[in-house]
């Protein structure tokens, strides 16, 4: 009879693992005198310093008579424009503003550029993957298609593709392409990451459907079905599920890559981590937030994965 495994004392060792990596990090630190300062970080993550309101043109302040509301008339007669909820005035009543003249602030929070950066890399990977998808899925059926001209264009699209490096592509797609047809950055940098990753999508899917015994097709078409409904109702649906490992792998794959976008100044996750870093000199601290936001997103889509690949399978 095979032993079980001594669960507590496999999870103690992975336990006493990290916490020596945790160790090994702290002397490292140690080491080249590094002070850590995790509170610099917080601001650029969530900003709740007070929203500065400037005053909209020349003329006078006024104030309520609870010194809770600011009146700003103009000089030239037009309608005077009032000012609430102030956590702190700077002007007095009576006094003489100009335009852009502060006159207070207000409690305010919002997303700091780190947080906007992850949205950023967020949209740019959502889009990707869904073009991804649709181009991947035609490639790879133009792979194992009969007609001698889409199956060798596709082939050479997959060999292009994979044999030229990403950063690459992204500059062609910004550059060229992108001038051409008059591109956006982020347009440019979602069209270069999912025609990438459409050519590794392609092979995947490719590879799941010759995976399906021929039987299966023989067998649909026996049944009167014709080849467009064949494969969308028996022999995709097998191949999905076989591919949905390398597939959620690739998508993986894909949002560390999009990190690469921000070569074409799109303030990605990791290019607004770059200008963290320029203005508070905290390397270590802003690079450990931008791996651990980019383990929550890979994180994330992984387990989104497994739960999908639970159902599948309790479908059976």
């Amino acid at each position: 009879m095979e032993k079980t495994p001594n669960k507590l004392f496999w999870h103690g060792a992975l336990l006493a693992v990290l916490l020596s990596i945790a160790y090994s990090i702290v002397l490292a630190s140690q080491s080249i005198e590094y002070t850590w300062r995790w509170e610099r970080i917080v601001p650029y993550l969530i900003n709740t310093e007070p929203k500065a309101e400037y005053a909209p043109f020349d003329g006078v302040a006024t104030l309520s008579a609870d010194s809770s509301t600011v009146i700003v008339e103009p000089e030239n007669g037009d309608m005077p424009q009032s000012y609430d909820s102030f956590t702190e005035i700077m002007v007095g009543d009576g006094d003489l503003v100009f335009e852009g003249d502060v006159i207070g602030s207000k409690s305010d929070w919002r997303l700091g550029p780190i947080l906007n950066g992850l949205i950023v890399t967020l949209q740019i990977s959502l889009v990707s993957l869904v073009f991804a998808v649709l181009i991947g899925l035609f490639v790879g059926l133009a792979r194992i298609s009969s007609n001698p001209l889409l199956k060798h264009l596709s082939l050479l699209y997959v060999e292009v593709i994979r044999g030229t490096p990403l950063l690459v592509q992204i500059f062609i797609f910004y550059f060229f392409i992108g001038t051409v047809l008059d591109l956006d950055r982020f347009t440019a940098g979602a069209a270069a990451l999912s025609v990438f990753a459409a050519a590794y999508v392609a092979e995947i899917i490719r590879s799941g459907i010759q995976s399906i015994p021929a039987g299966q097709m023989e067998a649909a078409r026996s049944l009167g079905m014709n080849y467009v409904q064949a494969m969308v109702y028996i022999i995709l649906p097998q191949a999905f599920k076989r591919t949905l490992p390398p597939m959620a792998g690739q998508f993986i794959n894909l949002i560390k890559d999009s990190s690469l976008v921000s070569v074409i100044s799109i303030t990605d996750l990791t290019k607004a981590g770059r200008e963290v870093v320029s203005g508070t000199f905290a390397p270590f601290e802003v690079w450990f937030t931008v791996a651990l936001l980019y383990l929550v997103l890979t994180g994330a889509l992984s387990w989104l994965v497994k739960l999908l690949e639970r159902r599948m399978a309790s479908s059976d």
